[in-house]
């Protein structure tokens, strides 16, 4: 096996080119051939229900789901285990091989439908069906970032699906996507109009997700969070899942076990239903990237629900679980399929043993500004807004990252004219949210919507605005895009936008490995698309000469 790789789907990628060596994440060689190999068997059982659909077959759930997770467990930073991998592409060979034999036209299938293994030829394949193996550039390019966005909206459906919420649109449109991205007789046009598809169908699995959790848990309202710490031990929750919260907290009733969370699992606490648990305690830490320091820490066992994985320190790996398409090597993982109830009780008997939690720092957050929270406040947002008390807003959604690039993001927030409102959501909003930036007329300065996918809360607040506004282009409000990316849950958050009709996006803290010349010309053409300045010089563009 050679002791090589070629990523560039995520920000921080090494040179802003791709990673050949080893990932910047922590990715090994041996683990990204494993996923190189995961998404073109996904993509080939993608190619048979796709065709089974147009034969008008129906694809069952369990399908739909397997590939949803697949794709999901290859966004940067979900899992690390080369062995979990491998069953998966196993798993999905078998499925694929099995669905195979109900296709009653077969012609013209692509290779990857077809081929089966056997494992030994694993790593063999892996390397011939990676990034690289597409040699147009500008079509490998279109061909990333539609896979890139539908990674993203895969992990957004898989979040809907464990609250037993799905919509099969979205299934089928995610895997006929991938089936075209073998198609070599599609043009750039061709794969610039499915990028444009897939944005579509970026904001209906979003809404799918926000209906899910809004049935579930209520609507986010606007809430104190403690970031200090109790004197019981703790368990550290982390990631994107809400229902893995919800089992969490039942099971650690009555235990004497507290539950924190960390990093884009704090606006839970934002949901009416999380607030009945007296041992929900508060959020504990900051972004993703600053866990090896605060999970050391923490003292207690941490939950990984979700990506934002950072490879752990041997003083704390025996205490770091991972559940769902999170996973890395000898560390414990919790299975559980959707519907079943996991099983926490390893997580909950460690935790009586340990520590309470080491106290980095007190005081309260406040978010909760979904669109439900946000629309309960249109009247007096619109009255500042027309009294001129709020000149403009920033959208800051996205995410957070360890590159010192990235603190132009809390410059840029520190030094906004104090009429502005900067509207967030995903772990970007970790930049700021701990600053003192005040409020216009009660209204805060910071209004956090939430988790990455709650970005649907802040194209819903564009497009109620728009509307009580009379305006017929959303680009005519007062709303500038300044948005922070690392990974593909961000790709199709903009994709999203993009089909929303969202222009003159700026986005940092630097554009895309995985864009091309020629595909960069396309975004910059046809909606603005541009990377981030310095910040003296973007508050001028957003903002004039009386920027501060």
């Amino acid at each position: 096996m050679e002791n090589k790789m070629f990523c560039f789907q995520c920000q921080e990628t090494a040179g802003c080119k791709g990673c050949t060596i080893s990932g910047v994440c922590g990715k090994k060689p041996e683990v990204a051939a494993m996923q190189d190999l995961l998404i073109y068997v996904t993509k080939g059982l993608s190619a048979v229900t796709t065709r089974l659909r147009e034969e008008g077959k129906t694809i069952d759930k369990d399908v739909n789901h397997l590939v949803t997770v697949n794709l999901f467990t290859t966004i940067t930073n979900a899992n690390f285990d080369r062995d979990a991998i491998i069953k998966s592409i196993e798993k999905t060979l078998s499925v694929k091989a099995d669905l195979l034999g109900k296709v009653t036209d077969r012609a013209n299938l692509p290779e990857a439908a077809r081929w089966n293994g056997p494992k030994e030829e694993f790593d063999t394949k892996a390397a011939v069906v990676g990034v690289l193996a597409t040699k147009d550039e500008d079509i490998r390019s279109l061909r990333e970032l539609i896979t890139y966005g539908l990674k993203g909206l895969a992990a957004y459906t898989k979040h809907a699906n464990a609250l037993l919420q799905d919509n099969e649109d979205v299934d089928a449109f995610i895997q006929k996507a991938l089936a075209k991205t073998l198609d070599d007789s599609l043009t750039v046009d061709d794969l610039v109009a499915l990028t444009l598809e897939t944005g579509k169908y970026g904001v209906d699995g979003m809404a799918l997700l926000d209906k899910a959790n809004t049935e579930a848990y209520g609507n986010p309202e606007v809430t104190k969070v403690d970031i200090g710490v109790r004197k019981n031990p703790g368990i550290l929750i982390s990631g994107h899942d809400l229902r893995d919260l919800e089992m969490l907290l039942e099971q650690t009733q009555g235990t004497g076990v507290d539950v924190y969370t960390h990093s884009e699992m704090l606006p839970a606490h934002y949901y009416p239903a999380f607030k009945k648990y007296p041992n929900f305690a508060g959020n504990y830490g900051n972004a993703w990237w600053k866990q090896k320091e605060e999970f050391e820490k923490f003292n207690g066992p941490i939950l990984m629900t979700t990506n934002c994985v950072v490879p752990p320190a041997d003083s704390y790996k025996d205490r770091l679980w991972t559940t769902g398409a999170a996973g890395f090597p000898g560390c414990g993982h919790i299975d559980g399929a959707y519907g079943e109830t996991k099983d926490f009780s390893a997580i909950i008997e460690q935790a009586k043993a340990c520590q309470p939690p080491t106290e980095i720092e007190t005081g309260t957050i406040t978010g909760g500004f979904a669109h439900e929270q946000v629309f309960a406040l249109a009247d007096a947002v619109v009255d500042a807004v027309k009294s001129g008390a709020i000149r403009k807003f920033v959208v800051m959604a996205g995410c957070d990252g360890r590159q010192k690039s990235r603190e132009y993001y809390k410059e840029f927030a520190e030094r906004l004219p104090k009429d502005v409102v900067i509207l967030t959501a995903g772990c970007a909003k970790y930049k700021y949210n701990k600053l003192n930036l005040g409020d216009i007329n009660g209204i805060p300065r910071v209004l956090d919507a939430g988790q990455c996918n709650d970005s649907y809360s802040l194209a819903l607040i564009a497009l109620k605005l728009k509307e009580i506004f009379g305006l017929d282009d959303i680009n005519d409000l007062p709303i500038a895009f300044n948005i922070a990316w690392y990974e593909q849950k961000a790709v199709i958050v903009l994709l999203a936008l993009l089909y929303l009709g969202v222009k003159n996006i700026h986005l940092g803290p630097t554009l895309p490995a995985f864009l091309s010349p020629n595909v960069t010309k396309v975004l910059v053409d046809n909606f603005g698309i541009s990377g981030i300045g310095t910040v003296d010089d973007d508050l001028k563009l957003f903002f004039g000469d009386d920027a501060e």
